[in-house]
Formats: structure tokens, C-alpha cells, sequence
């Protein structure tokens, strides 16, 4: 018999080998000011190289045109993909679910009480717009730009471009500093549907409100996210993510 069970969050995490490469600060001499600028600060000397990270979280998240809180768990694993499980509160109901892509496999469910299904799809196009949300929130995993794939371009005195390829699909991820060199914002153009129709590419991205540090990693701590970052649109109708990490781990 086939076993269809959806692998578990545990079990992406357990997938993922213990790195024995160490981060080398005199190995960023040729990437441009920025670049080098943001990695020193993000990873501390010495500290493992991680291709995973896993995340404990709390916020808000706004379904039609209102905000609910909620309480996650995330898993990213750069080489295979993400899982995000969660539980929502509407009107004092739990809603339950997850958003995954897994091995080229995107999907999302999500059940009230557990038992009934509100929210569930799948498909290319889902998949497609998942793989955006894994190279955005490399912001989270900030050892995987460390890759000597990465290709690194300049915009300004304030702004650093990363492209690369992650899960199949190339990306060109913006990163926003401050005068003190402190990362600020993120952004990346991600296929996805914010106005609920056809499937296309939209300014996705999220501001910085605080970072925080663990196991020799800072990263964001506090995040406001969502699509048509960047333009008036954001915050009345693209804006639907408020987050902060609790704790994180990586491997």
C-alpha cells in the first residue's frame, strides 16, 4: 500500500543533514559593500551554515478585511521547500491548517475546529506562488545567501540585489538598508492572485520592525508583509501578515 500521508513539519526538519561549513567573513571580499555589509551583520564568524531553519511565531493575519491572531510553527528547508502550520482565532473558533511546498508540491488546507475544510487549494499555480514565499523568507535563513550561486548587484547606497535560483524558479530578492547599515526591508516580485483573479507577478515584500538574534543568526524578529509592497496599494489592500519570532533553530 502507498502511504499518501503528507510529510510533517518534524519530519522536513529531521530531513535536513547538520552543516560542518562555517561562516568566513574574509569569503565575502568579492561581493559588493551592501552585500557583505548585511551577511556580516546577519551571521556571526564561525557559526554553522545552515540549510534549515525553524521558526516559532505569533501576530496577525487578515482574512477579508479583518484581523485575526494566531500562534505558528514554520519550517524552511532551502533544498526542499517550507512548511508553515498555524492555528487562527475567528470570532473565539480555532481554525487549524497549514501552507506547504514540498518537493515541488504546493498546497494549503485549512479546517475550523479542525473538522471543517474553509480554505483549501493546490496546483501549479500555488506551488509557483510558494516557491516565492521560500526565496523571500530566505531573510529567515540568511546563511543560504552565503552561496557562492548568489550573484549580488548593487541598486544604491541603500538597496542590495540577490539573484538566484531556489526550488526551480529564479529570483531577483531587493534588500532595503538604513544610514547604520541595518536591514529594513525585504522584496521580491512573486507569482500569486492578491486581487482573486488570474495568477501573476506582484510586488511581494514586508518591513522590519525589530530583529532579534539566534544561534549566531540575526534575523527579523518583528515583520509587516504582504503584496504591492512598495506602492499605495500595500497598506489597504495588499498588507495581511504581522509577525514576530519567538524562537528559532537551525541546522
Amino acid at each position: 500500500m502507498i502511504n499518501t500521508k503528507p510529510i510533517s513539519i518534524k519530519d522536513l526538519w529531521e530531513s535536513t543533514p547538520t552543516s560542518n561549513r562555517r561562516f568566513d567573513p574574509a569569503l565575502l571580499g568579492n561581493l559588493p559593500h551592501l552585500a557583505r555589509r548585511y551577511l556580516e551583520q546577519a551571521i556571526a564568524p564561525d557559526t554553522p551554515l545552515a540549510s534549515a531553519v525553524r521558526l516559532w511565531m505569533h501576530g496577525e493575519i487578515k482574512l477579508g478585511e479583518k484581523w485575526y491572531p494566531f500562534k505558528g510553527e514554520e519550517v524552511i528547508c532551502w533544498n526542499r521547500g517550507m512548511i508553515w502550520q498555524a492555528t487562527a482565532w475567528m470570532n473565539g473558533l480555532p481554525i487549524w491548517g497549514a501552507d506547504r511546498i514540498v518537493d515541488g508540491v504546493g498546497e494549503m488546507k485549512w479546517k475550523i475546529l479542525g473538522l471543517f475544510p474553509v480554505m483549501q487549494a493546490s496546483g501549479v499555480d500555488l506551488t509557483r506562488s510558494g516557491v516565492g514565499r521560500v526565496q523571500v523568507e530566505s531573510m529567515w535563513l540568511p546563511s543560504v545567501l552565503c552561496n557562492p550561486d548568489i550573484c549580488w548587484m548593487e541598486l544604491n547606497a541603500s538597496q542590495v540585489e540577490a539573484n538566484f535560483t531556489a526550488l526551480g524558479e529564479p529570483a531577483k530578492l531587493t534588500l532595503t538598508m538604513n544610514n547604520q547599515g541595518v536591514f529594513e526591508q525585504v522584496k521580491l516580485n512573486r507569482w500569486g492572485s492578491p486581487e482573486g483573479e488570474a495568477f501573476h507577478y506582484v510586488d511581494f515584500g514586508g518591513m522590519v520592525e525589530d530583529s532579534g538574534t539566534f544561534g549566531g543568526y540575526t534575523i527579523p524578529t518583528q515583520l509587516r508583509a504582504g503584496w504591492f509592497f512598495g506602492s499605495e496599494r500595500f497598506e489597504p489592500k495588499g498588507e495581511f501578515f504581522h509577525c514576530t519570532i519567538d524562537k528559532a533553530i537551525y541546522k
